[in-house]
């Protein structure tokens, strides 16, 4: 069947290219240099490698083109170059069947599925038909080399594998030896050899092959397009004139106010104006449970509300959410292989012409030296043709791993490139932050201690009434832990006592609010308090004593408390075999005090951002790979110093996203660990490919060279290979747990 050069043209899991004849293409650079401009393609039959080889050995020597970037799983090619014009360009991509189509700059036009005509369907039916006819009529008459029999399969032939002819004539001149090449070698071979049904079958045979590899290859585009595609197309705005109208989302500008109803998709981020309700923000963040959102919270694109009615005022266009960026890192990071590609595809630039000239010598030296029937030595050597590229292995990497990445991103842990996925596994420390990361970043009252005289209760109201008058952190967080404003007493004469607290009457008597030093000045400090104070400090918590002027009355705990799955993440880590290791600026004691409420193994207190990063060195020559945790702002440099570094709470932060090379799109801790027990089963599973795609080589070299292998068998034991590898790497996508 005839694959036009927009449809199947799918040969990543049959093709790969041999090292190019042309010096100038295997010195071309992959980077441009200054001064270049790029040129952007789409390239709807550029799948792999075998392409890749085509279009670099046809490009690399001309003059003007000084580097070439391919992303496979998009088809986009970049082209960076210093022609005036790039009519040439076009010109040889044209020339080597492949139908590059310019792309502006910030496109995003998903690839073409790439399905087949009704013309394609039908020619491809008749190859089938004649290629079994053949069969069918060589068994039962016993002769391959009849009228009947040859009209068949040359019917067979043009109808379902001139595109593999062309494309293998197209592969020979430009000294490319791939898949297509090795194919129609293999045809004629069979042909010269009398062997016209098996000819037949095998063209038909990869025909469908390249058909069925086209669908898989897809699944794995469309996984990331499909995160894109998690914000509508339309949204309801508001057109300042008191009514409300759908546009195209593309046309919403900045400042915009958007009107989302229940059960529907926010369009894009923005902050809430008006109205209050629960987001699933489970498409950006990961998050399982839905998040609370009123007046003044940000909301994501492509995130779903719940129940209310919110009005939401746009802060980003739609190629610049959050969603938007989270594809593009994506989008970006395929084009980079992970360092599992980066051998397979050296191992199998060797590997490929070192079994053809392995088929060469097997049809050649067994008839020399023995005497042996040349056309049977012939026929094995064609089998080993056939099943000689290493399909099922140069398509069982790229897919596994940007499965990996899509699975990844889909649970709010955007990956910047594949070597990260691979080698998290590996990982033997991760030193982490904790303000911010082990802690919830703010204080929050943790204890109160009422003396005699005083209910807990009471402590809470009078504190709490005093302190809603002051700005400061600490007593944010005592109206926070007491009653409802509403029930806040009325306070007068209120004054705040620098470095000591505060002072306000509250009917008619006067209570002060504040550290042990006021309460030096006040004489009530009697021996309970003394000790709960002596107690506090040893725990490293920050201490609060609310009294009159004769005695005290209670006293309130307030510290930076840990976030409610720290602890779970931290044993989570431990049970993987990683040290975990905190860094902070913070005091020994309070460092010492989360570390064994949380279960970190070591503990670096008291250090500057420069401290971090010779700390984080230290580490690597104790433990070897190491990652950091942090904020990706002040803990930039031990960031870039970490050999994998990971940023909290990166959604709608640029700067996390920028210098981090993981970013949890939440304050979700236990990401970490699912991050690595991702890595550990993405590593799995591309150890499966590779050791499946090179074991079924092997078992099949042997069954040729003993004569039991047919060259149809051939083709079923590649597709084969090749369809399990890229089943088994989409297993990343289906499953919902790491």
């Amino acid at each position: 069947m005839p694959h036009d050069t927009h449809s199947h043209d799918n040969c990543c899991s049959h093709k790969h290219a041999a090292p190019s004849a042309t010096p100038a293409a295997a010195a071309l650079p992959s980077a441009p240099i200054a001064g270049a401009q790029t040129a952007k393609y789409r390239i709807e039959n550029m799948d792999c490698p075998t392409e890749e080889r085509l279009i670099r050995n046809k490009l690399g020597g001309m003059a003007g083109v000084v580097g070439l970037d391919f992303n496979l799983m998009n088809r986009v090619l970049d082209v960076h170059h210093t022609l005036p014009a790039l009519a040439t360009v076009e010109s040889a991509l044209h020339s080597i069947g492949m139908q590059a189509v310019p792309m502006q700059e910030g496109e995003t036009r998903a690839a073409t599925q790439g399905g087949l005509s009704g013309l394609q369907k039908s020619l491809l039916v008749v190859s089938g038909l004649a290629a079994a006819s053949a069969e069918a009529l060589a068994w039962s008459t016993q002769n391959d080399h009849s009228p009947t029999v040859i009209a068949l399969a040359l019917l067979s032939i043009a109808t379902g594998g001139w595109p593999t002819l062309k494309k293998g004539w197209i592969a020979l001149k430009s000294f490319t030896l791939n898949i297509n090449f090795l194919m129609s070698l293999a045809v004629f071979g069979a042909i010269a050899i009398g062997q016209w049904p098996e000819a037949a079958m095998v063209i038909f045979l990869f025909a469908i092959a390249e058909l069925i590899e086209g669908l898989s290859l897809n699944r794995a585009r469309n996984a990331v397009q499909s995160l894109l595609q998690l914000a509508p197309d339309v949204a309801t705005v508001d057109n300042g004139e008191g009514s409300w109208q759908q546009v195209p989302v593309a046309t919403v500008a900045v400042g915009a106010t958007l009107r989302v109803k229940p059960g529907e998709r926010i369009a894009l981020d923005g902050v809430v104006k008006n109205g209050t309700s629960s987001v699933n923000q489970a498409p950006i963040t990961g998050e399982s449970m839905p998040v609370d959102k009123s007046t003044g919270d940000v909301v994501y694109a492509g995130t779903i509300n719940e129940r209310g009615l919110l009005d939401i005022s746009v802060t980003a266009n739609s190629g610049n959410s959050t969603l938007a960026k989270i594809v593009k890192v994506i989008e970006e990071t395929q084009g980079k292989q992970a360092p599992t590609q980066r051998f397979v595809d050296s191992f199998a630039r060797y590997y490929t012409p070192a079994v053809v000239v392995f088929a060469i010598l097997v049809a050649v030296l067994p008839p020399l030296l023995t005497g042996a029937p040349f056309m049977a030595w012939v026929y094995k050597a064609l089998v080993m043709l056939v099943i000689a590229c290493p399909c099922a292995l140069v398509i069982s990497t790229p897919v596994t791993v940007v499965s990996g990445l899509t699975a990844a991103a889909r649970r709010g842990i955007l990956v910047k490139g594949g070597q990260f996925l691979e080698t998290g596994y590996r990982l033997k420390a991760i030193a982490v932050d904790k303000t911010g990361t082990l802690t919830m970043g703010k204080p929050a009252a943790t204890e109160v201690v009422a003396f005699e005289g005083s209910s807990r209760d009471e402590v809470l109201l009078l504190a709490a009434s005093l302190d809603a008058n002051s700005a400061h952190p600490l007593a944010a967080a005592i109206v926070k832990a007491g009653p409802p404003a509403a029930s806040h007493l009325p306070v007068s004469e209120f004054a705040a006592l620098h470095g000591r607290g505060v002072q306000g009457n509250i009917a008619g008597q006067t209570y002060y609010l504040g550290n042990a030093r006021l309460m030096t000045e006040l004489k009530v400090l009697h021996p309970a308090l003394q000790a709960t104070l002596a107690r506090l400090e040893q725990q490293a918590y920050t201490a609060m004593i609310l009294a009159t002027s004769g005695r005290a009355l209670g006293v309130i705990a307030v510290a930076d408390v840990l976030r409610p799955t720290a602890k779970a993440a931290i044993a989570r880590l431990n049970a993987l075999g990683v040290t975990t290791v905190m860094l902070t600026g913070d005091n020994l004691l309070t460092a010492q005090r989360i570390a064994s409420e949380v279960g970190v193994s070591l503990v670096k207190a008291e250090l500057l951002p420069e401290n971090k990063l010779d700390e984080i060195k230290a580490l690597q020559q104790q433990f070897g790979l190491v990652a950091m945790l942090g904020d990706g702002v002040n803990d930039a440099p031990a960031l870039a110093q970490a050999d994998i570094g990971f940023a909290m709470g990166a959604a709608g932060s640029d700067t996390a996203i920028e210098t981090a090379d993981v970013a949890l799109m939440d304050d979700e801790l236990g990401k970490l660990p699912e991050f690595i027990s991702l890595s550990q089963r993405t590593r799995s599973i591309l150890v499966q490919n590779i050791s499946f795609a090179i074991g079924i080589k092997a078992v099949f070299f042997g069954l040729a060279l003993a004569g039991l292998a047919t060259l149809w068998m051939a083709v079923f034991a590649d597709v084969g290979a090749s369809l399990l590898v890229v089943a088994n790497g989409l297993r990343l996508l289906r499953s919902k747990n790491a």
